[in-house]
């Protein structure tokens, strides 16, 4: 059957979410409704719905009309093969030393990388991301510069592909974590298709609340791969969770929000080793001063 979607936008939480409210009780119901904010300090938020079969246009219109929404637009949407959609469209990843590839990809791994076999999920992770890619760059020019790391900790792994690239590249000791439970055993998951169950002990925790990772400090590497807001509440912790002169590589940044980032951990006690830029993105690496 074809399916369909509703989209509109309104002015204001209450009323998106009544709208929301309001679309599921319809007949024929839709298999989903999402309510987001618009994230352009404009004020709007979007409310839409994903319908097997064409919704009923007068119906959408007097819901529009009710909650002081504009007209809904109702499109069709394409069938897709999302196998071949994930082949064509997640293509390998090189980074350094690391090689990021899914399944389908598996031949391609060269002898002389360290393959990571990460299958598109519901997590954040698969190598592509400008984010990800960057702290993969970071971690092999760390390498590369004869660094090496025995106590690592992952913050809000996703799929734990960086927990996973250290403990690769031989750090004992890396423990992975993150506030999504479903991300958690996509890591576990991730860690059984390369034949490294145990090699990363993952947790469910916000930021290093976990009695593990307390018991794991101090680190001398960790990941903070999250966004902006995050890393600002994080950097205490973060540095209460370091070793001396240990190193941070945080991401989630666009490019505009890093000197702000830089600042906030210079009074955590870092200073700025590497700013890497990837597209909008930015990856950092401190160290710790003391």
């Amino acid at each position: 059957m074809t399916t369909f979607t509703a989209l509109t936008t309104l002015t204001g939480k209450p009323a998106a979410d009544a709208l929301g409210a309001a679309m599921e009780e319809m007949q024929p119901a839709p298999t989903g409704v999402g309510v987001f904010e618009v994230e352009d300090d404009s004020g709007l938020w979007e409310v839409g719905g994903y319908f097997e079969g064409a919704p009923d246009e007068v119906a959408l219109a007097l819901l529009a009309a009710t909650f002081g929404a504009r007209s809904f637009v109702v499109s069709e949407v394409p069938e897709t093969d999302w196998v071949a959609h994930v082949k064509r469209e997640l293509p390998p990843v090189e980074a350094g030393r690391f090689f990021v590839y899914g399944s389908h990809d598996a031949e391609q791994l060269p002898a002389d990388r360290i393959g990571l076999l990460i299958d598109a999920a519901m997590a954040f992770g698969t190598g592509h991301h400008g984010t990800t890619l960057g702290c993969l760059k970071a971690l092999d020019r760390l390498l590369a510069d004869g660094a090496q790391f025995a106590d690592v900790a992952d913050i809000g792994c996703g799929t734990a592909v960086l927990g996973m690239a250290a403990a690769k590249a031989g750090a004992p000791n890396v423990i992975a974590s993150d506030i999504d439970p479903v991300a958690v055993d996509v890591a576990l998951a991730n860690l059984a298709a390369n034949d490294m169950t145990g090699a990363v002990t993952c947790v469910t925790a916000a930021g290093f609340d976990a009695p593990a990772l307390a018991q794991a400090a101090p680190f001398d590497l960790i990941f903070a791969n999250i966004l902006k807001g995050p890393l600002i509440t994080l950097a205490p912790d973060l540095a209460a969770h370091s070793k001396p002169q240990g190193i941070a590589i945080l991401s989630g940044l666009l490019n505009e929000q890093a000197e702000e980032i830089v600042a906030v951990y210079a009074e955590a006690g870092y200073n700025l080793l590497h700013h890497d830029r990837i597209g909008d993105w930015s990856t950092l690496t401190l160290r710790r001063v003391s």
